[in-house]
């Protein structure tokens, strides 16, 4: 479950947004019905103004995750200077780590195992350690619906629910800030079988805004490394193609959003792993494929922790494992899609 892992470390740990440059609008009064969707243009109009605001802003909160009846806290910063991002994460609770970003330098550091994880990411979409937009390409696959207001962490907030056109995926619930675009909240939801139950949240507990960055506040905390054990797995651009596979059956409404092919972080392994992005503009789905080790990838398996689901599949000598928070269901769908193409 090595390729697992790595995506888990990839992943967004907050489901936020940065400060907008300028306010997100109150939609238009009166409102539509809690179950109506707004015009295309619109959503698309609100989505863009998000995803804008995804991009700057400077902040420093508590973020909570909730999922499978766990909770676990962070303390997050977020700077953008110059067209340079800052990012700091740091545990509250559990087993402490701390995750340090300058642009596309990434460290992160577990100190009770004295272990440290260095990378050069190239930023590919839903990449990073705070940050996620939400793509107006989400309007094919979902409708956004508007529910109203309510207070995150002593904010004004708009509700909006992004709802699914199929049951590839799961609905969304978001809370954006009214005065800034910073999205407060995002709940990850079931289906109608299971009442629309909450599968996983993000919210902020407290919230400073438009604060003064403070950048020396992360970049000092970079390289040090003294009595760490460093693993610095290497990755590089690629193609699907070039590694000898093809999408043969795309999953409706997801893109192709990149390819790498990266280094195995378990030390003195020398293989690599090629993982492929797949985005709706919401949410986003890992394929790893990597070479069939009989003693590491002992059981084919399904699992899910909250949204999150993982499903890994022997294909003749290759080992793919497939991450996302969609159900089970549309996992399989990408790991039959992949396809190995022979010269």
């Amino acid at each position: 479950m090595a390729c697992a892992a790595s995506w888990r470390a990839l992943r967004p740990v907050a489901v936020c947004a940065a400060l907008a440059a300028c306010a997100l609008p109150v939609l238009a009064q009166p409102q539509p019905a809690p179950e109506a969707a707004l015009p295309a243009a619109d959503a698309r109009q609100w989505l863009t103004r998000v995803q804008q605001a995804a991009r700057i802003g400077n902040y420093e909160g508590t973020l909570v995750y909730s999922a499978s009846g766990q909770l676990t806290s962070s303390r997050v910063r977020h700077y953008w200077v110059g067209e340079q991002t800052f990012e700091l994460l740091e545990s509250m609770d559990g087993r402490p780590h701390r995750i340090v970003r300058h642009n596309d330098r990434v460290q992160t550091l577990w100190p009770q195992s004295r272990v440290a994880v260095v990378e050069k990411r190239d930023t590919l979409p839903g990449w990073g350690t705070t940050p996620q937009a939400v793509d107006p390409l989400a309007l094919e696959s979902y409708e956004l619906r508007p529910e109203g207001a309510s207070r995150v962490a002593g904010r004004e907030a708009q509700v909006v629910r992004l709802q699914p056109r199929d049951m590839l995926r799961y609905a969304q619930r978001l809370w954006a800030d009214i005065a800034t675009g910073l999205m407060l909240r995002a709940d990850v939801l079931a289906g109608p079988s299971e009442l629309n139950k909450v599968l996983e949240s993000h919210a902020f507990s407290e919230i400073a805004l438009g604060v003064k960055p403070r950048p020396e506040q992360v970049t000092q905390l970079l390289d040090r490394l003294e009595g760490f054990q460093v693993m610095r797995p290497q990755q590089q651009r690629t193609t699907l193609e070039a590694e000898g596979w093809a999408v043969a059956r795309p999953v409706k409404g997801f893109q192709l959003a990149g390819c790498l092919k990266r280094g195995m972080a378990a030390a003195g392994d020398p293989g690599t792993v090629m993982q492929a992005v797949f985005t709706d503009g919401l949410t986003h789905v890992s394929v790893f494929v990597e070479p069939f080790q009989p003693e590491r990838h002992r059981q084919e398996l399904h699992a899910q922790r909250g949204a999150t689901a993982t499903l890994t599949a022997r294909r003749d000598e290759h080992w793919i494992t497939v991450v996302g928070d969609v159900p089970v269901p549309t996992l399989r769908l990408f790991a039959d899609a992949i396809e190995r193409r022979r010269p």
